[in-house]
């Protein structure tokens, strides 16, 4: 199997880059709190798969448990707080 280039993985990674800051915008200006909740999430992921291609640049597959622990946690944040700001609307509606 043929190495992919190392200008080939750059490339990626600053896509990835230009991906995140947009996640951020969103997550900042996002009307409602599950739009910033949305963007929060796609912020973790980007964040994982910088994690992976920079495993890939090394030659390592040691970053790649970190990307899977910071996989789970991020989705285990994301389905807290959903249900938190659920919880919290449901309060607010019965009043």
């Amino acid at each position: 199997m043929e190495m992919v280039s190392q200008s080939i993985i750059m490339g990626m990674f600053y896509y990835i880059i230009l991906l995140l800051l947009f996640s951020f915008v969103r997550a900042l200006l996002g009307p409602s709190i599950w739009d910033r909740l949305l963007g929060m999430n796609i912020i973790a992921t980007k964040i994982v798969s910088i994690i992976i291609i920079y495993a890939i640049f090394k030659g390592t597959a040691f970053f790649i448990d970190f990307a899977l622990i910071y996989a789970l946690t991020g989705f285990i944040g994301t389905i807290y707080t959903a249900l938190f700001f659920a919880d919290r609307h449901k309060r607010s509606v019965r009043k």
